[in-house]
């Protein structure tokens, strides 16, 4: 009777040819890790888990076919000098490329822009000894500390990332802003404080900020 060729009735050099076939073959592409340092803004504060800013930028990313995994560091109340002092061994060697969003409390605090800058440079420079890409995420004064103070922390963020050629989005809450305006009705995608978007305005600043995100991924890759 002539041997089926079925499971377990192969000949004896099948398993060994088997396991060469295996060797061979390319390995699965691991998912890109990329690390969000940053704030409230980033941990997703107020909000249920998968309404945050990490899980759904993740998620819009990988609907666009990238094999990427945002690494949530943000911490609620967050300074720079908070970033600046855990971004070193939060850039594990799994990490391919970091998206810094912090400056928020700094500005609420009213904290000298001298020392913002100072910090943020030191997280450029920990990446930039890396060389990992990094995509700089800005913040805009308001004008309650005067102009000059305005004009001191506005600038910190496009000179930084010129200086260390990292991608650069000027403005976290530009996504909520229709026409350059905020919405007449802020509360529809803002939690109560007013300070952090709800689940619709993250929505909305990942969809402004996904692009971005885009260039850093393809950055990423081409190191």
């Amino acid at each position: 009777m002539a041997r089926s060729l079925t499971y377990g009735g192969f000949a004896p050099l099948s398993k060994a040819a088997a396991c060469l076939a295996f060797l061979l073959a390319p390995l699965p592409a691991s998912a890109m890790e990329i690390l969000a340092l940053g704030d409230s803004l980033t941990q997703g504060y107020g909000l249920p888990a998968s309404d945050g800013l990490v899980p759904q930028l993740q998620s819009w990313l990988q609907a666009r076919g990238h094999e990427v995994t945002v690494v949530n560091g943000g911490v609620s109340g967050d300074t720079t000098a908070g970033g600046l002092s855990r971004v070193a061994w939060s850039l594990t060697p799994e990490i391919d490329a970091m998206i810094v969003t912090l400056g928020g409390n700094d500005m609420m605090r009213g904290i000298d822009p001298a020392t913002s800058r100072s910090n943020l440079d030191g997280i450029l420079k920990e990446a930039q000894a890396r060389d990992l890409p990094v995509l700089l995420v800005g913040m805009t004064a308001p004008g309650n500390f005067g102009p000059e103070y305005k004009a001191q922390f506005d600038s910190i963020y496009p000179e930084l990332a010129e200086t260390y050629d990292a991608l650069f989005y000027a403005d976290f809450f530009s996504g909520l802003r229709e026409g350059g305006t905020a919405p007449a009705n802020l509360g529809a995608v803002m939690q109560p404080d007013g300070i952090h978007p709800n689940a619709e305005g993250v929505k909305r600043v990942v969809a402004a900020l996904g692009p971005s995100v885009e260039a850093l991924i393809a950055e990423a890759e081409d190191r």
